[in-house]
């Protein structure tokens, strides 16, 4: 009995564990050669095998002369027992089939110049096709009568692949990465600053570093947010190109900081030159000139689905890693009102829109996609592909793409992608990040806050991929990431008796200092005079980097919270 049910759970298990797409491969032969194309059909409707083995092959007769709406001018005797390829046009797809079907045809293929969707009719319709029917390419199909010239033999098969591909894992260990090591680089420069330059201690406040100190800064900056967000929705084709130059600047500087830093940990010689009393690093130049190089790639090829990814990838996660580096919550309490905000907004624009906008698809969905991207977005079984070489689509560098590597045969159709946006990273690491540098205000040795609140989106993490698994659409993970590292870090905080100090952050360390007594508070002097001051509004463009710096942070956190399978 026992066996028995075990049996069934895996069974079960292993039927929820596997996708049947509505992509399938159409696989054409000879005696010489082969060739396999993307082809659409409707699994529910005329469904096939899922392997090539199991398939039965069939010779392929070339009808594209006709769009087959009635017998008129077929001869039954040529297809019968054979595939059929005909031109669509003219009458449904039912019709079509109803007519291969009682000519004796054993498969329907229509051949399509326009886009490739998922067929289907009435459902009265749907019991007088017993065939296989699905749509190709007519210039696939023209290719393959160059290739193949005569003889064409044919199979149908729709292979399916696990829900959880491989690409979930790269994708959450890019996540953990970043987050880990952003939240850690954070610590590590609060830990530097607090120890001064080795002279008698003094605590010095980084230029650099932008710092958010106001309920009501937070508030403002979400309603331009999403102010930004809707002015994307309105006028992308003219936005995507402004924000995609300013990404480049950004993440070039961003990458810039980042392999700079690990040079100074591992000691690199710097070298230097000068030219009329200036001072010149020739590390930095040639650091500098890489870095740029990179971004000028990345920005020039973008649109290369095939390997373009990995380059944006590394810009978005040295973006990510400097801005969690740069950018600083005072306290917990601004943790907790900017991070329910942005929950807020990320639900409101992903659930909430589309009962609003005229196609159905949420704001932030439209614009983390773009809006010639229809294919992605189709709700539901049905699928389109284009029929035709189309001029790609420019999208916002919002998202880290990794391509989904079980589904190679269904890449036939396009390159299909797990994606995961950069709010979905910084925005809870901005609070990984306050953790790691309480964990020096403390003098916590265990790194508590940090390591519990790093689990904490691991485990978010987690359960935004199953959700997403189970319900077959794209969620915004802050839904889960959110709850789950304010109320880890919240706990942790009680548990140790704390939570007055966490709850104040840098105010409370500037009016009742908790540090070592050898240590300065933070910023002393200037936050007990107006906690309330920013570093900002002192020198908020003191180089090019910090205007970019400046001027990218809201356009970074309208950047999509959402990952998609």
């Amino acid at each position: 009995m026992e066996r028995a049910v075990r049996l069934i759970i895996l069974s079960v298990v292993f039927y929820v564990s596997q996708i049947n797409c509505q992509e399938a491969i159409l696989h054409i032969s000879n005696e010489r050669t082969n060739r396999e194309y993307c082809i659409v059909y409707n699994q529910s409707w005329t469904p096939l095998s899922q392997t090539f083995d199991k398939a039965t092959q069939y010779p392929l007769v070339n009808m594209t002369s006709t769009v087959l709406c009635n017998t008129s001018g077929v001869i039954p005797a040529v297809v019968k027992g054979k595939a059929l390829v005909v031109m669509r046009g003219d009458c449904d797809f039912s019709q079509k089939a109803q007519v291969a079907q009682s000519l004796g045809a054993t498969t329907l293929l229509i051949a399509s110049k326009t886009l490739l969707i998922t067929p289907s009719a009435n459902d009265s319709e749907y019991a007088k096709v017993n065939i296989p029917l699905a749509l190709m390419r007519y210039r696939d199909f023209i290719e393959a009568q160059q290739v193949f010239s005569e003889g064409m033999q044919v199979k149908l098969y729709a292979p399916t692949y696990p829900k959880i591909d491989v690409s979930l894992v790269v994708m959450l260990l890019i996540a953990m990465v970043t987050v880990t090591l952003g939240g850690f680089w954070s610590g590590a420069c609060e830990r530097d600053r607090m120890n001064g330059d080795g002279d008698g201690g003094e605590s010095k406040a980084d230029p650099k570093e932008l710092f958010l100190y106001s309920p009501l800064k937070v508030v403002i900056f979400v309603a331009l947010m999403c102010g930004m967000l809707v002015l994307m929705y309105y006028f992308y084709n003219v936005m995507v190109y402004f924000i995609i130059v300013i990404f480049c600047l950004a993440s070039a500087s961003a990458l810039f900081s980042c392999i700079d830093a690990v040079m100074e940990i591992l000691s690199c010689p710097s070298g230097s030159f000068s030219i009329k009393s200036c001072n010149f690093s020739v590390r930095s130049l040639i650091l500098a000139a890489v870095c740029i190089c990179i971004a000028v790639v990345w920005g020039v090829y973008r649109n290369e689905e095939r390997w373009i990814w990995i380059l944006q990838d590394l810009l978005g996660v040295a973006f990510c890693l400097n801005f969690m580096k740069t950018v600083s919550l005072s306290n917990f309490k601004i943790c907790v009102i900017l991070l329910s905000l942005l929950l807020l907004y990320d639900v409101f624009f992903v659930f909430i829109t589309p009962f609003f906008t005229k196609n159905g698809v949420s704001i932030m969905v439209q614009v983390a996609l773009g809006p010639e991207a229809s294919g992605e977005k189709t709700q539901g079984n049905m699928v389109e592909v284009p029929a035709e070489p189309q001029a790609p689509s420019e999208k916002l560098p919002v998202v880290m793409r990794v391509p989904r590597f079980s589904a190679w045969a269904q890449n036939l159709c396009g390159m299909q992608f797990s994606i995961l946006g950069y709010g979905d990273i910084i925005i809870p690491g901005l609070l990984v990040a306050y953790c790691s540098r309480f964990d020096v205000w403390v003098n916590s040795s265990k790194k508590v806050y940090f390591i519990s609140c790093c689990i904490a989106y691991l485990l978010g993490m987690i359960v935004t991929f199953a959700v997403m698994l189970l319900s077959g659409m794209g969620q915004p993970a802050l839904l889960y990431l959110v709850p789950f590292t304010l109320i880890a870090s919240a706990v942790v905080a009680g548990c140790r008796g704390e939570m007055r100090q966490f709850w104040a952050g840098t105010t409370y360390m500037v009016r009742r200092p908790v540090l070592d007594s050898s240590r300065e508070p933070l910023l002393p002097g200037l936050l007990s005079s107006n906690p309330d001051l920013t570093l900002t509004s002192l020198s908020p463009f003191y180089s090019a980097a910090a205007f970019l710096r400046a001027f990218f942070c809201p356009l970074l956190f309208f950047f999509w919270g959402h990952s998609s399978p």
